[in-house]
């Protein structure tokens, strides 16, 4: 049975699309069977797993209206070894069109029940925001993974993401948890990131992934390639770093 996860955090620009579609892309060449889900009407994620948006017959907004099932609607990304269901601007739509019908916030999950004996992890790519499509991801997810750039505003913005997991455990998913927190875009000359870095292992202790992904020039440029890093360069500092870090979610898994 697949596991499911968020990758979340309601502050813009630090990295979950980029953490999405790599975690994705190094669980694959581990051996995991997984399906990345992009919920975001921008469909970055669908785009860096070389799935073009534009063309898809079926999208996660055909999901979550109901008009198609995940077997019908995904795609498989092929040079990267994993299933899609891709998202374009029609997802934009669907906040208005969803707030009216029943089970609005359990349409994702109840979804994703059809193809989860298929999969040993199901990613899903969330928009910074805390918006009805984020919802359906929370209420779906088992837990939730939160990139993170080492930097002060970004704690603030975390404060706001574990009282919004608070709520929707307290009154959606009491399976949501937070899985734990991903220091992305690390530089250790940084004196900052390195004091926010201490400060985040502190606070949140074993919840802070050992794995710490570094500031990397080939990473930021596999998207324009429509390739996860792990795929454009598999030997790059920030591949290598994904690799360890899907070896490691495989392990916090198994004690999950």
């Amino acid at each position: 049975m697949a596991k499911i996860f968020c990758v979340a955090n309601q502050k813009g620009g630090v990295g979950k699309t980029t953490t999405t579609v790599n975690l994705a892309a190094g669980l694959a060449k581990i051996g995991q069977r997984v399906l990345m889900v992009d919920l975001d009407p921008q469909g970055n994620a669908t785009m860096g797993s070389g799935v073009d948006k534009r063309s898809v017959a079926l999208s996660v907004y055909d999901v979550l209206l109901e008009s198609a099932t995940v077997a019908e609607a995904r795609v498989r990304a092929d040079k990267c070894g994993y299933d899609v269901l891709a998202a374009n601007r029609e997802l934009a739509g669907a906040e208005i069109e969803i707030v009216n019908l029943d089970r609005r916030e359990k349409r994702l999950k109840q979804a994703f029940a059809t193809v989860q004996s298929e999969y040993d992890f199901i990613l899903v790519d969330c928009p910074p925001s805390l918006s009805m499509l984020t919802l359906n991801g929370l209420c779906a997810a088992n837990g939730v993974i939160v990139p993170m750039q080492c930097e002060y505003f970004a704690l603030e913005g975390l404060t706001d993401l574990v009282n919004t997991i608070k709520q929707v455990h307290a009154n959606l998913n009491p399976d949501l948890q937070i899985i734990g927190l991903l220091r992305m875009m690390f530089d250790p000359r940084i004196t900052l990131q390195q004091q926010v870095s201490d400060q985040l292992k502190g606070h949140f202790g074993g919840k802070v992934f050992d794995t710490v992904i570094p500031r990397n020039v080939r990473l930021a440029e596999a998207p324009s390639y429509g390739l996860p890093g792990v795929i454009f360069d598999p030997s790059a500092k920030g591949s290598l770093a994904f690799i360890a870090f899907a070896q490691e979610m495989v392990k916090r898994v198994a004690t999950m």
